[in-house]
């Protein structure tokens, strides 16, 4: 039997409900499917009941995973590589929590080839990140913004452009009978009812824009009596109204009376909390008629694309990965969007929803990421977009949102993401080698002085 490839990866929990977590485990089970690789997983970015090192049930001795605070540290790896000596270090998020790693590249290098699954959500072009991107053997881009973000900061490092997937066999459209049934028996809502459901499936975080999602709602709950009085209309949000790093979700809603029956107003917010297996989160987004995406920021927004593959259509802002989402486009065109749009903030309609081109694009930064740009949309905007696509009908929404699922089948689909993982993880192995056979990588180099 041939000896299989031993991968140290560090990320989010993979079994855990997060977009980073989510990926990772796709990307993981889709390698240990081939039967051709071996996994050793640090655990971490939330809190742990436990540290016990587990393996699953599926595939046993090929998936080690350890819980760990943060995403590891500099003697938890060195201590990996000399116990396990794993033959790649895979790793994904954004650079800020990977300097501590970075730090001892050339310990890690010398041994085994490094391969960063990048997270980036929006320009300027961050060349503070130049010394990151350098300091790794293989930069793996998420979305065609950090794809070309990566090509144009450092072209000298090999960069592969692998961008989400989604299991389409699970998110998917739906019966019309059984969607009517669930929604009335679970948010009293009948096939014959006037009745237009938002769907928003987030973490309530600041830059997810959560409290002002739900004033934005209800300008146009206020805006839709006036011009459909017989219409009603519900926002669900899929998220933790406590949430420490978002804001008290409840006291919004009381202070704007939205928390009430909506038999009592046109509108009403209602909240699900709980966790939800795949296949109730597909229910969700068939029962919604838009899912929105306002985030200030976004790698690429998990919840409007798990929407398109569901055939409902989306709204969002035009920032990050969210762009490719909305429209059918390449990285020429993505620039040349940007360039086009940038001084006309508004509402675009695109293949598969809507668009919410920033009308601001404010400089924030820290003292590790000095400068980036946080995309705000307009609250007039974000109101006009719902009442835009309540507008469009059944028709149109279902129009929109079968031209969404085409786009995911064709571009990012499950088959494509494996086989671009598998490729680029073997021809790394085999190029670039590991501790005896390492290969690439020089561990000194000449300095004049």
């Amino acid at each position: 039997m041939d000896k299989k490839i031993k991968i140290l990866t560090l990320s989010d929990h993979p079994l855990s409900p997060s977009g980073v977590g989510t990926q990772t485990r796709y990307f993981i089970t889709s390698l240990l499917d081939t039967g051709k690789f071996q996994f050793y997983s640090l655990a971490g970015a939330i809190k742990h009941n436990d540290y016990n090192i587990t393996k699953t049930e599926e595939y046993q001795d090929d998936w080690t995973i350890q819980p760990v605070d943060g995403y590891g540290n500099q003697e938890m790896i060195r201590s990996i590589l000399r116990a396990w000596k794993p033959d790649i270090l895979w790793f994904m998020t954004d650079p800020r929590f990977y300097s501590w790693l970075w730090e001892i590249e050339n310990e890690v290098r010398s041994q085994v080839p490094m391969v960063y699954y990048h997270v980036w959500d929006n320009y300027p072009y961050p060349t503070y990140n130049k010394i990151w991107y350098d300091s790794t053997d293989a930069v793996v881009t998420i979305s065609k913004l950090t794809s070309d973000i990566v090509q144009t900061v450092s072209p000298d490092v090999e960069e592969h452009y692998v961008p989400h997937a989604v299991p389409t066999e699970i998110f998917k459209k739906i019966d019309e009978s059984v969607v009517s049934k669930w929604k009335k028996e679970n948010l009293d809502i009948s096939p014959s009812d006037d009745h237009f459901l938002i769907f928003w499936n987030s973490r309530n975080a600041r830059r997810k824009q959560s409290g002002s999602l739900i004033y934005w709602f209800n300008d146009f709950v206020e805006e839709l009596a006036q011009k459909h009085p017989n219409a009603k209309t519900t926002l669900l949000m899929h998220t933790d109204p406590k949430d420490p790093n978002g804001q008290d979700l409840d006291a919004i809603l009381h202070e704007l009376e939205l928390n009430q029956d909506f038999k009592n107003k046109p509108g009403v917010v209602k909240i699900s909390n709980q966790k939800l297996d795949l296949s109730m989160m597909s229910m969700l987004y068939n029962a919604a008629d838009v899912t929105v995406g306002l985030s200030d920021a976004e790698g690429f927004g998990l919840s409007t694309f798990e929407s398109l593959a569901c055939e409902t259509p989306i709204i969002v802002t035009m920032t990050g990965g969210l762009q490719e989402q909305i429209s059918k486009i390449d990285k020429v065109t993505l620039k040349q969007m940007l360039e086009r749009n940038k001084n006309n903030p508004g509402l675009v309609e695109y293949e598969h929803g809507i668009g919410l081109e920033p009308a601001s694009k404010a400089i924030i930064g820290s003292q590790q990421v000095p400068y980036i740009y946080e995309d705000r949309i307009s609250g007039n905007d974000a109101t006009a977009s719902f009442m835009k696509m309540y507008e469009y009908g059944n028709e149109k929404r279902n129009s929109l949102g079968q031209a969404g699922r085409n786009h995911v089948l064709e571009n990012y689909n499950f088959e494509n993401f494996s086989e671009k993982w598998v490729k680029i993880m073997t021809d790394i192995y085999n190029k670039k080698g590991s501790w005896e056979n390492r290969k690439g990588y020089q561990k000194w180099e000449l300095i004049a002085v």
